[in-house]
């Protein structure tokens, strides 16, 4: 295994960090940054600025306006744009834009990926997944699927209500996941494409929650007689799971390449400011105790860059990577939030202001050891799988001294 980049991506990540040191960095004390996710105004005049430097939705395909950059690139790339929160945002590689364009790419009809995809590629639209469910509804098990999709002639009719809908606030269109009934039997779930503009699309309220780095924010959702046409149908009927997979596996790592930028920027910080403040007759980087807790921050990022770049590798290959996603994600969600959690400590008392961006970041990137899969649920996967494999144990040798 080659660890060293190839040259045309070495130079593209040297682009990438330039671009986000000199022109995203001065926009994140702008008043647009909000309780609720950075304003739609500002998410344009970031994307104005990539477009002009040629790195806008570096992910997507170049037939349609994108760099066409393999696993491996996305996530040297987006490591970089991830050195600053705006950065994804400003690339147009933030979710979850960023995995519904990988979606539409993969599974849309022509006439789906000219009317949905090509507008957001070029950064003149967004879109929100709506997926997740309030109780009873879909969670972390998505078994409990509530939404319903009644087949009706030529349409379907939804019902139901969503939640935790990330940037579905100005939105230009959704992808929404629901349990599909045709002639009143359950054909399984089926992902459907809609305008927001749609009769039948409502936004309930916005969430109030504890990260703030996603343009639109969090909302909940209601589905009330929303009527989509069969041809606004994603991919086939009864599919929709396994397109689910198409989507989630990729982009639990595309959030892993953007979080340890973040983890990154938080502990360039944290060595920085311990390199130059006094006490107790040096500095706080010569005192073992602080000391350790940044060469502890190197190893987890080190850790996490290697599976990470692995991950990308086997996906490279055409290989499965279902599991090594869902360990990654584990691990890279574990591993940045210890980083930014020492960032923090070691700023002591500014890093409880927002004098630094690493408060921010702190509160942002709790959020990852939840979303696209709690920890625990993948650890449990990971744990049925390894029960499957298991073989059982050989038998005691026969006669074998005690």
């Amino acid at each position: 295994m080659d660890f060293a980049l190839p040259q045309e991506l070495d130079a593209l990540k040297a682009r990438t960090r330039a671009f986000v040191r000199e022109e995203v960095l001065p926009f994140e004390a702008d008043p647009r940054r909000t309780a609720h996710g950075p304003t739609d105004e500002l998410r344009r005049d970031l994307v104005a600025k990539a477009r002009a430097a040629g790195l806008l939705s570096a992910h997507v395909p170049r037939e349609w306006g994108g760099l066409g950059l393999s696993h491996l690139g996305k996530a040297v790339v987006f490591e970089e744009a991830g050195y600053s929160m705006l950065g994804p945002v400003a690339l147009n590689i933030a979710a979850p834009d960023e995995g519904n364009m990988h979606l539409l790419a993969e599974v849309a009809s022509a006439e789906q990926k000219a009317r949905f995809l090509a507008p957001m590629a070029a950064g003149e639209t967004r879109s929100c997944f709506c997926m997740t469910e309030p109780h009873p509804g879909a969670g972390a098990d998505p078994s409990l699927l509530r939404t319903t999709a009644v087949k009706d002639g030529d349409a379907f009719v939804i019902n139901g209500l969503k939640w935790l809908i990330t940037g579905a606030e100005g939105a230009a269109f959704a992808i929404i996941m629901a349990r599909t009934l045709v002639d009143g039997v359950d054909v399984g779930a089926t992902m459907f494409l809609t305008d927001l503009s749609a009769a039948g699309f409502r936004i309930v309220r916005a969430l109030d929650t504890l990260d703030s780095s996603f343009v639109g924010g969090h909302a909940e959702v209601a589905f009330d007689d929303l009527r989509i046409p069969a041809a606004d149908v994603l991919g086939e009927v009864g599919k929709g799971f396994r397109y689910a997979q198409v989507r989630l596996v990729p982009a639990r790592l595309t959030h892993c390449m953007r979080w340890l930028g973040a983890a990154r920027r938080a502990h360039d910080i944290a060595t920085a400011y311990a390199a130059e403040r006094q006490a107790f007759g040096g500095t706080l980087l010569s005192h073992e105790g602080v000391g350790f807790m940044l060469a502890d921050n190197e190893i987890d990022l080190h850790t996490t860059r290697l599976a990470i770049h692995h991950a990308c590798w086997l996906l490279d290959r055409g290989e499965k990577a279902n599991v090594e996603s869902s360990m990654v994600k584990v691990q890279a969600s574990e591993a940045i939030f210890r980083v930014v959690d020492r960032s923090l400590q070691v700023l002591g008392g500014l890093g409880m202001t927002r004098d630094t961006e690493v408060e921010r970041i702190f509160r942002d990137v709790r959020g990852f050891r939840i979303y696209d899969g709690p920890s625990e649920v993948h650890r449990w996967n990971i744990a049925r799988k390894l029960a499957r494999a298991a073989t059982p144990a050989e038998p005691a040798a026969a006669g074998r001294a005690a």
